[in-house]
């Protein structure tokens, strides 16, 4: 009987590898962000591609990780954006500066730090998210677990950073998803909007060494967030290029 069984396994095991049924290669991760607001008629179109990259998972070989940053240069025209922030508008500037673009912008979507385009173009976002998969990445690692009441701890497990490389950031972000929010001014005004990724917290928690290392964070959960829904996303972004090298997420524990 056993080797009847045994048999079988080996069969089956040359058969697969004949039919080319190894398994398949692990997916890239790829960080994308929106730059965002609630003020902007224009923008829906390119959160509802957001949410699609990240329930489809359009492209081979890559694993899409999606985030909103809203801006906040909108909350003056009429609505404020409940999750608007200045520093997330600065972070764009910084964007703004390295891609030399025309100023802020909305709906701009930012492809692992080194592409940008209009937050709604699929073709070219797509297109975008293909071309950085193919690029080498760092190894990253990231797990969160809610500790106490309401606090989470974030551990990252960060590469070495490579030789000759720039100054690499450690960045940790506190993303939810499933957001609904109901606009009553402002060029969406009446209208009920759906968000992914909405970024709750952004932190810069270190910089990559010439070792391996463990690097932690503590933080502590807002009451209006839903712990079932944030995902915890690291990535490693270069000091100067802005370069994304490397990404991971999680959802909290």
């Amino acid at each position: 009987m056993m080797k009847c069984v045994f048999g079988t396994v080996v069969a089956w095991a040359v058969s697969s590898m004949i039919a080319g049924g190894s398994p398949p290669a692990p997916r890239t991760p790829i960080l994308v962000e929106l730059f965002t607001s609630e003020g902007c008629s224009s923008c829906p179109p390119a959160e509802a591609l957001l949410t699609q990259l990240l329930s489809g998972q359009p492209v081979a070989g890559a694993e899409i990780i999606p985030l909103e940053f809203h801006v906040d240069y909108w909350d003056r025209l009429g609505w404020k954006d409940p999750f608007s922030s200045a520093a997330f508008t600065s972070r764009q500037g910084t964007y703004t500066a390295a891609f030399a673009t025309d100023g802020n912008y909305t709906p701009q979507m930012v492809v692992d730090g080194a592409a940008q385009l209009v937050g709604s173009d699929r073709v070219k976002a797509l297109d975008a998210i293909g071309r950085a998969g193919g690029q080498a990445h760092l190894p990253l690692g990231v797990s969160a677990r809610i500790r106490g009441a309401g606090m989470l701890r974030v551990s990252v497990d960060a590469p070495s950073a490579p030789a000759g490389a720039e100054p690499i950031d450690i960045l940790v972000v506190l993303a939810e998803d499933g957001v609904i929010s109901a606009v009553t001014r402002g060029e969406n005004r009446g209208r009920t909007l759906s968000h992914t990724g909405v970024v709750r917290r952004s932190e810069t928690i270190g910089g990559l060494d010439r070792d391996a290392f463990v690097a932690e964070g503590e933080w502590r959960l807002n009451a209006g967030w839903m712990p079932s829904r944030i995902r915890v996303v690291a990535f490693l972004q270069g000091h100067k290029t802005h370069r994304v090298y490397g990404a991971a997420s999680t959802p909290v524990q």
